[in-house]
């Protein structure tokens, strides 16, 4: 049903047209009227028709990874919003909540093309207004829930916490085992038997208390690196838990989200399925 080409000329966005062209299009548009409280669309359903709006408030908004309302504006008189989903023929983006009585003209694709083919210049009011929520969006969602834990620790170490890394993990390997078993051998030999004596050997005569005194001395020194690298590895595991937690949860409120939109589709068609059965008992 067509509206009344005055209901156009209190639109911002139409004010650029003449009584002519607003009584054109206001031939192909329609309004609607929703009770607050409803919601006038939804996360992911298709997106078909921009909504301009002329009585009432109209939240916009989304909910992020872990559950979290994020309201993106309110939409009020003279405000617009849709124009997303029906620039790109994608899915509603965000959701709409009517908070208070509203109306609202409806504008489809093929009223908008044959709006902007009239008016190029009102391009930019919806590219602004684009631009202004996704700008809002981006900077709500700086942080996203799924993160990789080497980007999150590894980036993040100090020269000395590589290096005990490196000493932990080398100390832990076949080739730390061989070197020392060489130089223990090499230790023992020249300080006993026929090779224990000046200059060549016998510095260190048995029960090689030197040799007892640096292997304590790496001992120490490996413990605290091997210590600092255990530690790192444990705030390295309290952020990858706190990864895998806030990707359940992400889990559990898209669950949440699907099992709200089935809700709200099945009360929809069962309020459909009530005004049908009035309708065949009135006949």
């Amino acid at each position: 049903m067509s509206i009344d080409p005055e209901i156009l000329a209190e639109v911002p966005l139409f004010q650029l047209l003449d009584a002519e062209e607003r009584a054109s299009l206001a031939a192909k548009i329609e309004t609607v009227a929703v009770a607050a409280g409803k919601m006038l669309f939804s996360y992911g359903d298709p997106g078909d028709s921009l909504y301009i709006v002329r009585v009432g408030e109209v939240e916009i908004f989304f909910k992020n990874d872990t559950g979290e309302r994020i309201l993106l504006e309110t939409s009020r008189a003279g405000d617009f919003f849709g124009e997303i989903s029906l620039i790109d023929a994608g899915p509603r983006t965000a959701s709409a909540l009517v908070t208070k009585d509203l109306e609202a003209v409806v504008v489809d694709r093929e009223d908008l093309e044959r709006f902007l083919h009239q008016h190029p210049a009102a391009a930019m009011d919806l590219l602004t207004a684009t631009g202004k929520r996704l700008r809002e969006a981006n900077r709500l969602l700086r942080h996203t829930v799924s993160r990789d834990v080497n980007e999150e620790v590894e980036d993040k170490r100090t020269t000395v916490m590589k290096m005990a890394d490196w000493i932990s993990e080398f100390s832990g390997s076949l080739p730390f085992l061989f070197i020392h078993c060489v130089v223990f051998a090499i230790w023992i030999a020249l300080n006993t038997g026929p090779l224990a004596h000046p200059p060549l050997g016998g510095w260190d005569p048995f029960p090689y208390g030197f040799l007892t005194m640096c292997v304590s001395l790496e001992a120490i020194i490996l413990s605290v690196f091997v210590l600092l690298s255990q530690n790192r590895q444990v705030a390295r595991e309290r952020t990858r838990n706190d990864i895998e937690y806030q990707v359940n949860l992400k889990a559990e409120m898209e669950i949440g989200h699907l099992h709200e939109k089935f809700d709200q589709m099945n009360a929809e068609v069962l309020e459909r399925l009530t005004a049908i059965e009035r309708r065949s008992h009135a006949r």
